[in-house]
């Protein structure tokens, strides 16, 4: 069919496209082919979604010997790996009649989700190199990929264009004599919008004073109807003033626009005008657009509803959205109202192109706008990315595109695309996930303090069986940390014997909480113990700590108690640096032990050079020391004293409830009691209680 001519259009490297193979070879489905280049049939399927393409094998082309592919469908047949010298057979019937010529757009294009053919590949991206490059090349990529659509779009035209002209021509029908003009009511009413005939009355010099409303169409009567109740507007029963009929009017906009609409005969408008008719059922507000426009010796006064155009833009502005839809056979552009407010571009520049966008992309956007542009336009996906222009760069928007096209499984001849700034959702996000972030690292450094104070707590707080029998003492401990904090603290509590056959006896409480106050408190606690070595006695120890928590610094202070049971005495001497004194429990009562001669002591690390002074307590058998922090007792924002009758009321009550039994267990039974009775929720500091029971001589 096509031997005797060339086809009118070129491919995309500008060549002139090879005249096509003889016609003549058999059909194939009942239709008579033609033979052409397969570069020419992919880029003709493409341009024409409903031709039927079939890539010929052993008996109809040059390629003996290869296996048959036929597909009666869009484009070429997936698998079908053509190469230029390949020919394949298209049907006369896609060409519409034998003497069309053929429009060749491009030779590669994208398909549908739908479609089971070869898809072009995606470009692959450049080898790293410096930004600006980088920049470039993805720019030339989109403005190859927008110029090549056009080319689709311009074949398609004229491939469309030279089918429809060679179709048969209708007889023409004989001519009909015209009817009469409308008259100029039936003009009026046939006006989509609402509309006002007005007759101008000038002024001595030539002023527009007033307008005779003398004309309405039926869009106006309707829009009277729906806006205002019945009867609050007078029936129009000819030509009355304008601003008579409605006064609220002067005030507005309209006059000027009158005025000027006549005076210099141009259109007047849209402008937004609001005014507020007075009604029997109160005050209407209106807000329309109007226009005003000269006719013959009248004026036109025309208007839409402006709250609805109003509130279109305000909703743009009040969540940032806007849209828009480029036209890629002509480039053109329909933008919403909103579109430069939202995007941050200046009212006197043009709304960009898509190229134009592109150029005006920050580097980091470009690659993912292309990928969009290229799924909507050749693989005719929606699809979303995130853009941020060069001129407004701190802010994100999300572009979500769809494609527009020419038929239901046509060419794409339009990119619709809704922009949504999406600033303030990135930075909460980011926010959130650097406060997750942050929990994490949180989370992290708290369960590795958390094994460090369990370890630290095992090494620095003893548990005590029967390791005192030998000094006629059972001893107990009970130790509750500070929820808030690392699950260890400033308590610490010690029981060793020493060379002299005497018993160590100490507990105490590091200022601060978490590590900060087990360091200190383990400072303490291993100063004690080499200290005690010296066999000086318990005054002097505590002089000698005192010194040690000084040299420490500022921050280390820390009460205690310390004292030293005599076994051959059955003695306890102890000293009390700022802390609350010990308890006696004799016969079910308990009392608090009178303090040394002098008073107790000031707390350890406050001030160098001080003295402490020693009290002693002998012990009968069945007598029980409790040695206990601040902790355990203080209820905030009560007195000291009634923290202490509290305190002493348990241990008696505990001891009446259920005295404790002999040996360690029952020691360990009384103590626990002891302090569930006393602990809470109110508890805001590490509680300890430490407690010795005689039980015989050595």
């Amino acid at each position: 069919m096509f031997a005797s001519r060339r086809s009118a259009a070129s491919v995309q490297d500008g060549k002139d496209a090879p005249a096509p193979a003889q016609a003549g070879r058999r059909p194939v489905e009942g239709l008579f082919p033609c033979e052409v280049p397969a570069r020419w049939a992919r880029s003709l399927g493409n341009a024409t979604p409903w031709a039927y393409g079939a890539c010929v094998g052993a008996r109809y082309g040059p390629l003996a010997g290869s296996a048959q592919r036929r597909r009666v469908g869009y484009g070429i047949p997936f698998g079908a790996s053509l190469r230029a010298a390949d020919r394949v057979v298209l049907p006369a019937a896609c060409l519409h009649r034998a003497s069309a010529p053929l429009a060749v757009p491009v030779p590669r294009c994208g398909h549908g989700p739908g479609d089971h053919t070869e898809r072009p590949a995606m470009p692959m991206d450049d080898p790293p190199s410096a930004g600006g490059v980088r920049f470039r090349l993805k720019l030339r990529a989109i403005q190859a990929l927008l110029e090549s659509q056009r080319r689709r779009i311009t074949a398609y035209s004229e491939f469309s264009r030279a089918g429809s002209s060679a179709a048969p021509t209708p007889s023409t029908p004989p001519p009909v004599a015209p009817s009469l003009p409308p008259s100029g009511q039936e003009v009026l009413d046939a006006l989509p919008v609402a509309a006002l005939l007005l007759a101008p009355v000038l002024g001595e010099h030539g002023e527009l004073r007033d307008a005779f409303y003398v004309a309405q169409n039926a869009s106006a009567r309707a829009y009277a109807a729906s806006r205002f109740p019945p009867g609050s507007v007078p029936p129009w029963a000819g030509p009355v003033p304008l601003f008579e009929r409605f006064p609220s009017l002067a005030g507005t906009a309209v006059s000027r626009m009158l005025a000027d609409a006549f005076r210099l005969r141009t259109p007047q408008g849209p402008e937004m005008v609001q005014w507020v008719m007075n009604t029997r059922s109160g005050p209407v507000r209106i807000n329309d657009e109007v226009r005003v426009a000269p006719c013959g010796d009248h004026v036109l006064l025309t208007w839409e509803r402006g709250d609805r155009l109003h509130m279109a833009s305000a909703a743009q502005r009040l969540v940032r959205t806007c849209w828009a839809e480029w036209n890629l056979g002509d480039h053109g552009v329909e933008p919403s109202r909103g579109f430069r407010q939202v995007l941050g571009l200046a009212d006197d520049i043009a709304v960009p192109a898509l190229l134009d966008l592109a150029t005006a992309a920050t580097p980091d956007s470009l690659p993912t706008l292309y990928q969009t542009l290229y799924d909507v336009i050749l693989r005719k996906y929606t699809a979303e990315c995130e853009l941020r222009l060069s001129s407004n760069s701190e802010r994100t928007f999300r572009m979500v595109a769809e494609p527009v096209r020419i038929a239901p499984g046509g060419l794409v001849r339009a990119v619709r695309a809704v922009f949504i700034d999406v600033t303030s959702d990135r930075r909460r996000r980011e926010a959130a996930q650097h406060s997750a972030s942050e929990a994490r690292r949180e989370h992290e450094r708290v369960e590795a303090v958390a094994e460090i104070a369990d370890v630290l707590r095992e090494a620095v707080l003893p548990h005590f069986q029967d390791e005192l029998d030998a000094f006629g003492l059972e001893a107990a401990a009970v130790y509750r940390p500070d929820a808030r904090e690392a699950g260890v603290g400033g308590d610490w509590y010690k029981a060793r014997e020493l060379p002299d056959g005497r018993l160590l006896i100490a507990l105490g409480d590091a200022r601060g909480h978490g590590l900060e106050a087990a360091t200190l408190m383990a400072k303490l606690r291993y100063a004690l113990a080499g200290l005690a070595y010296t066999e000086e006695p318990v005054e002097r120890l505590t002089q000698w700590l005192n010194e040690v928590a000084c040299a420490d610094g500022d921050e280390s202070t820390a009460t205690a108690v310390i004292a030293r049971y005599h076994p051959e005495r059955s003695l306890l001497r102890w000293t009390c640096a700022g802390h609350p004194r010990p308890v006696l429990v004799r016969g079910g009562r308990a009392t608090q032990l009178p303090a040394p001669d002098g008073g107790p002591g000031i707390s350890l690390g406050v001030l160098p050079d001080v003295t402490y002074t020693a009290a002693e307590t002998p012990l009968e058998v069945d007598d029980i020391v409790l040695m206990y922090s601040d902790g355990l007792i203080e209820r905030r924002p009560t007195d000291p004293d009634q923290d202490m009758g509290r305190f002493l009321e348990a241990a008696e009550h505990c001891c009446a409830e259920a005295g404790p039994d002999a040996g360690h267990a029952g020691l360990q039974n009384y103590v626990e009691r002891l302090v569930a009775r006393l602990d809470g929720p109110h508890r805001t500091d590490d509680a300890t209680l430490l407690a010795l029971r005689r039980i015989g001589t050595r």
